[in-house]
Formats: C-alpha cells, sequence, structure tokens
C-alpha cells in the first residue's frame, strides 16, 4: 500500500532553475531516474531516463531545444512525444510509431518542477506560495531517508528576508506531512514564510528542495539565498550524520516495463477501409500563400502521434472526400499539425471543401501520420527542390536540416513570390533559400539542369511538385550521373491511365490465402473483401503505403511511387493500382 501512495503522489523532482536552455537534467524519484529537460518552446519533458536502444541515459544527451539526442548512437526523440524522430543507423527509413519513450506528468509551479509515477489529483496548492511570486533554494542533496530529513527540519532555524544578519528570529511550524514542513520566521517586524519538501530520492537518499513565500529582489537574493544554503548545509551534516549511525535501507530496485505502444480510439474501419484514428480541431485557418489556405489542427485531448520530416496525413472532409496532405511542421512542433491546401481550379471536392467550407473551431477526422518520403539526415550535401504545393514537405525537411545545421539548399519554383506558401517559415531558412519564379516550362528545365549537375556521393535530393516537372527532373538526374537511391521523389497524384483489364491470381503468404483478382478489381480490394486489411492511404500508387513485397511472379507497375531500379527488380507492388503480368503473384502478406 505504501508502495501505491508513493506512485501517485506528486513530488518536486527539479527546480525551474534547474533547467536552463539546452540543458539536460538528472533527476531521480523513490529509485527511478528520469531525464527532465526544457524545449525552446517552454515545454518541460520528464522521461524516463533511458534510450530505448541500448538503454543509454538519455539525461547525459544532447538537447537541441525540439529534440533529444542520444549520445550513444544518436538516436533522436521528439518534444513532448517522446517518440522517435530518426535512427541513424537506419537512415532511409522513418522509425516506427510505437517507438516511444516512457513519459510522465510534469507540472511546473512555486518555481519546482513536480512530477509522480501515476498522479492523482492536481499539484496541492500551498497557503502562503500563491500570493506572490515565490523564490525557489538550491536544491540540497542529503544521504539520509525521508521521513529523518523531515523530522530535522521541523527544528530548523533561519532568519526572515531583509534579516538574515540577526539570529533571533522567532520559529513556528505552520504545517508538516510525511514530506514537507512549513515554517514561519519572524524578526523586528520582518516574517518570511519557507516551505521545505523533502524530495525521496532513494530509500537513503533525499533532496531538500526550500520555497520562499516571495522573492527579496534583485539586491538582496544572492545574500538570501547563501543564508539559506549555509543553515541547510548545516541541517545535511547533521541529518548525514545520524543517518551514517543506523542500519542501512535497502534501495528501491526500479521496475522498469516494456513501453506500451501509443494506442488511439479507433472507430470502425470504414467501406473503403481508410481508418481516421484522430479527432483534431482547425485551431486556426489563414491565407499561407495566394490560392494556399493553412491550417493549424490541434488535438481535442492528449497529444497528437510523432511525426518526422515528409510525413502525410490522410483529412477525412464533411463531404465524404478523403484527400492527403503532407505536414509542414519543423522539428519540435509537436502540439499540432500544419498543413497547405492550394485550392485547384477543377477541384472534385477536397480543396474546394477545405477552401470553402471548413473553418476554425470545427473537428475533422484525420489518420495518424505516415511517412513514405523520409529525409535523410546523413547526407554530405541535401538539395531541395520544389515546385508549387510540392513545397509542404520540403519545407518540413529545409526547418529540420537548417536547425541541425546540416548542408542544403532548398530550390523553391512558384509563379511569383505571392505564390511562395508560409513565408514565415521560409523566412527563418536564411540563405538556405532559393526561390526561382515565373519561369517557362523550357527555362526551369535549364535551371534543373544547374541545380543538378555538381552531384558527388553522399548528396542527396528530394523532388516534390507537379508530374511533369518531377518527370524532367528524374530525367535531367540521371543525365548528370545521379544514381536512382540518391534521388527522392513525392508526386501529389498518379495522372497515369490504369488498365485493369487483366485477371490474375495472388497467393497471400502469410496468410493462406489463394485469391482471384478479376478485370475492374484492384489487388487492395480483393485483399479487403477476403478480410485481409491493408493499410492505405492516397489509392491511386503515388504514397506507398499499401506496397507489397513480392515473392513471385512480376508485376505491372502502374504506379508513381518506386522508381526505376525498383520497378525493375520486381519485389515490390503498390496493391492499390498496380497488376500482374504474369499468371499468378505471390505476395508477403
Amino acid at each position: 500500500m505504501q508502495q501505491e501512495r508513493t506512485r501517485t503522489r506528486w513530488h518536486p523532482i527539479a527546480a525551474s532553475h534547474d533547467l536552463p536552455p539546452r540543458h539536460v537534467f538528472h533527476a531521480q524519484l523513490w529509485g527511478r531516474e528520469f531525464a527532465v529537460w526544457r524545449a525552446d518552446d517552454g515545454y518541460v519533458n520528464v522521461w524516463e531516463n533511458r534510450c530505448l536502444h541500448r538503454g543509454v541515459r538519455l539525461s547525459i544527451g544532447i538537447n537541441d531545444g525540439r529534440e533529444l539526442k542520444c549520445q550513444y548512437h544518436g538516436w533522436r526523440y521528439a518534444n513532448r512525444t517522446a517518440g522517435c524522430t530518426y535512427i541513424p543507423a537506419h537512415p532511409a527509413d522513418a522509425p516506427a510509431r510505437t517507438i516511444t519513450n516512457r513519459t510522465y506528468p510534469a507540472v511546473e509551479r512555486y518555481g519546482l518542477v513536480w512530477s509522480c509515477e501515476q498522479p492523482e489529483g492536481e499539484v496541492p496548492g500551498v497557503p502562503g506560495l500563491e500570493r506572490e511570486a515565490p523564490l525557489a533554494l538550491r536544491g540540497i542533496p542529503v544521504n539520509a531517508p525521508a521521513a529523518l530529513v523531515v523530522t530535522a527540519l521541523r527544528a530548523h532555524r533561519f532568519q526572515p528576508n531583509g534579516r538574515i544578519d540577526g539570529s533571533d528570529a522567532e520559529m513556528v511550524v505552520k504545517a508538516a506531512d510525511d514530506f514537507s514542513v512549513a515554517l514561519s520566521a519572524r524578526a523586528d517586524g520582518a516574517a518570511t514564510l519557507a516551505i521545505f519538501f523533502v524530495q525521496p530520492v532513494d530509500s537513503g537518499r533525499s533532496v531538500i528542495r526550500g520555497v520562499l513565500d516571495r522573492d527579496p529582489g534583485a539586491e538582496a537574493r544572492n545574500a538570501v539565498l547563501r543564508h539559506h544554503n549555509a543553515g541547510l548545509s548545516v541541517l545535511r551534516d547533521n541529518v548525514e550524520r545520524q543517518a551514517a549511525a543506523r542500519p542501512a535501507p535497502a534501495p528501491i530496485e526500479p521496475v522498469y516495463e516494456r513501453v506500451p505502444a501509443a494506442l488511439a480510439e479507433l472507430p470502425e474501419p470504414s467501406a473503403h477501409g481508410r481508418k481516421a484514428a484522430l479527432r483534431v480541431t482547425v485551431a486556426r485557418k489563414w491565407e499561407a500563400a495566394d490560392g494556399i489556405a493553412g491550417f493549424e489542427l490541434r488535438p481535442l485531448k492528449g497529444l497528437l502521434p510523432t511525426f518526422q520530416p515528409g510525413a502525410h496525413i490522410d483529412v477525412h472532409l464533411p463531404n465524404g472526400a478523403i484527400r492527403q496532405y503532407s505536414i509542414v511542421n519543423g522539428p519540435g512542433e509537436s502540439d499540432r499539425y500544419v498543413i497547405g491546401v492550394k485550392r485547384e481550379a477543377d477541384s472534385k471536392g477536397g480543396s474546394l471543401c477545405l477552401h470553402e467550407t471548413v473553418r476554425e473551431g470545427d473537428v475533422l477526422a484525420i489518420s495518424e501520420p505516415r511517412n513514405n518520403f523520409p529525409l535523410r539526415r546523413d547526407a554530405v550535401k541535401t538539395l531541395l527542390v520544389a515546385g508549387g504545393i510540392g513545397a509542404t514537405p520540403l519545407i518540413a525537411m529545409a526547418q529540420a536540416l537548417h536547425h541541425q545545421r546540416l548542408v542544403h539548399s532548398f530550390h523553391y519554383f512558384a509563379q511569383n513570390e505571392a505564390q511562395l506558401a508560409f513565408g514565415d517559415r521560409l523566412d527563418g531558412l536564411k540563405d538556405t533559400l532559393v526561390p526561382h519564379l515565373g519561369l517557362t516550362p523550357q527555362e526551369t528545365g535549364g535551371r534543373l539542369r544547374d541545380i543538378l549537375s555538381g552531384y558527388a556521393e553522399g548528396m542527396h535530393v528530394y523532388l516534390c511538385g507537379p508530374g511533369p516537372m518531377l518527370e524532367a527532373a528524374r530525367a535531367i538526374a540521371g543525365e548528370c550521373g545521379w544514381p536512382d537511391e540518391a534521388v527522392h521523389f513525392e508526386y501529389f497524384k498518379n495522372t497515369r491511365a490504369i488498365d485493369d483489364s487483366s485477371a490474375f491470381e495472388i497467393a497471400l503468404a502469410r496468410s493462406c490465402l489463394t485469391l482471384k483478382v478479376p478485370a475492374g478489381r484492384s489487388i487492395l480490394e480483393v485483399m479487403r473483401e477476403a478480410g485481409v486489411d491493408m493499410p492505405s492511404s492516397c489509392e491511386q500508387g503515388a504514397c506507398g503505403t499499401c506496397m507489397a513485397t513480392v515473392i513471385e511472379g512480376e508485376p505491372d507497375h502502374q504506379d508513381v511511387y518506386l522508381n526505376d531500379a525498383e520497378k525493375r527488380a520486381g519485389t515490390k507492388i503498390m496493391t492499390c493500382v498496380s497488376r500482374a503480368k504474369s499468371a499468378r503473384l505471390v505476395l508477403d502478406v
């Protein structure tokens, strides 16, 4: 029972001044270690103090203000969610959403950071600390059990602010419990209330975290801090001598459990099999550029799943349409998703609905982020080449590269300056942004040749934009010596005509099913009708979500996701549009 109470009671584990910019603080409570760090947006993270890879302490990691990087093998974790955003050993892959560290609640109050394993209720209000700005004292580590420290604090003496040179203060114990003592000191008309919280680090170790009811001001602050530090240091020495004379208590062994996968409340699958697992509110809608609307989507409750640069979400619209939009956020912006939507002249209901119908305050259903266009961060130089609204995933990539000071350049093709989307984010990219405005198709081809002509081993290029521009850029990259594995691309949509006149058989090796795919039906549709729930997003061969591995047979590729080398290899297939040239395909499904 005592152990359960300790898991649910809020305790201060750090002071606000223990969290300067870009620092990671090592905290401990009841034997459990925490990595505590403040992101650049002010959010205080309290995480289990171990990297999910090899268990190295994250408190010796690097806080870059937006992500926390493990010092051992460089795994990176996102602000707020603690989801892994990058694994250097697998630079071409987006980490699985289930790679998420254990997080704990954090509340900053009275100049202290409070947390616990399984909190019940709110951080308790402390009378006397609510009226004015309190002053948190330096934490005093004590090699003694909390109960012994609390007993000693009941007899502790100090002088009130403004009278610290004296020694005759009248002391009154205002309140006390198992882990705190409130003392009032009065002398010559001055009075100071001090609350001393005792943080139980382990069964035999504690930290005294004192808070004064008011800050004496800049001129007197250092003298007051020295006064309390000296007095508490004497108390610590006395308590440690008492503790040393007693049998040492057995240390608390924290229980390290497997971090559960982040689960969402999933609605029933829709008829098309694409799930909208999340509910978000349109917190902001604005004109991000001429003809482009920006949307800031925030969760109705809890945190949004972790994403990486290049990720997209499915947005389920009020008119029943489903559309895919890239997340524009930079690293560390984990409290919201930002997307950009271009109003298309030939809209079939997607962009038109978002521009004309959806308003601030509306609730939308969206999918969890998917990333089939991940950013490598090990390139000697990265080129980002965007056309029009294709800039959205590349803006996210550019922000990540710029923040990490990795060598890159961002080439943005648009008709004019008014069509450059998300100008506030572009301004932050400084001289890495190179706009290319008002060019004809012929001029665009020449500019692309200039950009891609300087290939060197270790470089990577990312392309996103209209289909003709991507086709031209990929062809020019090949002519300029870029290998297929260094050219990454994402199409808005698959504009190629799909020939679904063939009929063939598919064998699903892991599902032990053999199915007939008739003319006019896709592999994806046939599998779902048989109860095999394949993930999908665009369902037009552009995003790669429904990709399956081919064990045997010859695919008939009709997608725009695979590159030429991948299509020649014949080991992957987009089940939403591609078919079979052979009479039978064996899939690893």
